[in-house]
C-alpha cells in the first residue's frame, strides 16, 4: 500500500465515522417530543399527588406521586386523550391541600382504583379533586403554589 492509498483509506474511514455520528444525532434529536401531564411543586415542602381521569374502563384514580420542592412529577405518561383530568394534592407537613368538588376514591397507600361510586363501602376514602382543563392539548403542566393551597383549620 502506498502513502496515497493510505491517506484515502484514512479519510474514507473518518468520513464514514463522522457520517454515522451525524445520522445517530439526527435520529436521537428528531424523535417526537414526549407528551405528558406534569405537576410541578412550587412550594418549599414535598407534596403527595393523586390523579383522576376517564379511562377505557370508566373512571380511574391513581396515587401517590411524592414530589420534592421545585420539581415536577409526570402523573400521566403519553399523549393526553381527554380534555379534563382531576387532581388532588396534599402538603402533609403543613396539613394543606389542593382539592375540589369532584369526588373520587383514594387510599393511604399507593393505589389504582376503578370507579368513583361507593368509595367508603368499598374500603376507600372519598376525596375531593379539582378539575384541570387541558384545552385538548396533547401535553400539559400545572404549577402548584402556596397561594393556591387550602389550609386545614388549626
Amino acid at each position: 500500500m502506498n502513502i496515497f492509498s493510505s491517506a484515502i483509506t484514512s479519510k474514507l474511514f473518518h468520513l464514514t465515522l463522522f457520517s454515522s455520528i451525524i445520522l445517530a444525532a439526527i435520529f436521537v434529536f428528531a424523535s417526537p417530543a414526549k407528551a405528558d401531564l406534569r405537576v410541578c411543586n412550587q412550594i418549599g415542602k414535598p407534596i403527595s399527588i393523586a390523579l383522576g381521569y376517564r379511562a377505557e374502563r370508566g373512571w380511574q384514580s391513581e396515587g401517590w406521586w411524592v414530589t420534592a420542592p421545585d420539581t415536577c412529577a409526570i402523573v400521566f405518561e403519553g399523549d393526553l386523550n381527554s380534555r379534563f383530568y382531576y387532581l388532588f394534592a396534599a402538603d402533609d407537613i403543613a396539613v394543606g391541600a389542593w382539592d375540589g368538588t369532584v369526588f373520587m376514591c383514594t387510599r393511604d397507600e399507593t393505589f389504582t382504583i376503578f370507579g368513583v361510586e361507593d368509595c367508603l363501602a368499598r374500603g376507600y376514602e372519598r376525596t375531593g379533586f379539582f378539575e384541570i382543563d387541558t384545552e385538548n392539548r396533547s401535553d400539559w403542566t400545572i404549577q402548584l403554589t402556596e397561594s393556591d393551597i387550602e389550609r386545614a383549620p388549626e
